[in-house]
């Protein structure tokens, strides 16, 4: 890691579902490809973070969402890519190989239509050498109307219960905050066998062109991210922290980060690792930063290491 020393290192260090992080940093799904992307920034290191996730993988082949699917927003973006990617198993056989497994943690994010698929998604990298896999919830279910599966408790246990037997690596549930209790459905997530969550998938927003009058993404709507949500996440992983801390189920926290501050403030909501996105887009090389600044806040306040800080929140009354 950059400029900072062996002892900082260990200061960064943590156990993940069981997996050794280099760092609390996690790299979110959709933002750096199937992982190899990334690497060709001059500058960027493996080590530089605890994990990697993976672009959102179905079981056959998607050309995704018609353009545009990028819209920036104040203090945000908009993106509707639609899951383009080339299949479970292209990935397993054709980018898998080609990733350094001995850097960092690599995370498989799972998708599906229905709970058959993300079952056989499971299966595909249950047999490979992916370290975790995360299960992005917030797909619509095509036999219940299109409803999304992690807006309700019920269709988002049975998700996590056919993974959970399909594969014995570690299991990482995305919740989404499209819904009325977060702290439900991850109560019900956790019976269900899941081992951790990333708090939380974006939330649903539109941009208009008022000379066409149309939505400037051509999905009509997306998925908001960037610093717009990041006070909605922090209350949403606090919410889902009062539960997992119950069950020892560690959280990513993600929505917004894009300083030091922003990271320290959800590790002390209650995630233990902390996921950098739309962040990577105008400044890729942050991640060295945030580290350092991580450490230096750990020195300060006379603590060993970053787990310490881990839901370390103290409310008024």
């Amino acid at each position: 890691m950059t400029s900072l020393t062996e002892e900082d290192k260990k200061k960064l260090a943590l156990d993940f579902c069981g997996l050794k992080f280099n760092s609390p940093l996690v790299l979110l799904s959709g933002c750096v490809g199937f992982g190899e992307e990334y690497t060709r920034i001059n500058g960027f290191s493996n080590t530089d973070v605890g994990a990697i996730c993976l672009k959102g993988t179905t079981l056959e082949p998607r050309l995704g969402n018609p353009p545009h699917r990028l819209s920036e927003t104040y203090m945000g973006m908009l993106n509707a890519i639609g899951l383009q990617n080339p299949g479970s198993k292209i990935v397993v056989e054709d980018y898998l190989p080609d990733l350094d497994f001995t850097e960092t943690r690599f995370i498989a994010n799972l998708s599906g239509s229905t709970i058959e698929e993300y079952e056989a998604v499971t299966r595909i990298f249950d047999d490979s050498p992916i370290d975790a896999m995360e299960i992005n919830i917030s797909c619509p279910n095509v036999k219940e109307g299109g409803v999304a599966f992690g807006n309700d408790p019920e269709m988002s246990a049975r998700v996590v219960e056919v993974c959970r037997k399909a594969t014995k690596k570690p299991l990482i549930t995305k919740l989404s905050p499209n819904q009325t209790d977060i702290a439900e459905n991850a109560r019900r997530c956790i019976e269900a066998g899941t081992d951790g969550f990333a708090v939380i998938n974006t939330l649903m927003g539109m941009t208009i062109d008022i000379n066409s009058r149309q939505p400037i993404i051509g999905n009509n709507q997306g998925g908001l991210s960037g610093p717009a949500i990041k006070p909605i996440a922090l209350l949403k992983v606090h919410q889902v922290y009062q539960v997992a801390k119950q069950h020892n189920i560690p959280i990513i926290g993600q929505g917004g980060i894009t300083t030091v501050e922003d990271a320290i403030e959800f590790i002390i909501a209650g995630a233990t690792t902390v996921g950098i996105g739309t962040a990577l887009f105008y400044e890729p090389l942050v991640c060295p930063k945030l580290n350092k600044g991580i450490v230096d806040y750990l020195d300060k306040h006379n603590l060993d290491n970053v787990s310490e800080l881990v839901g370390t929140l103290k409310l008024h009354g």
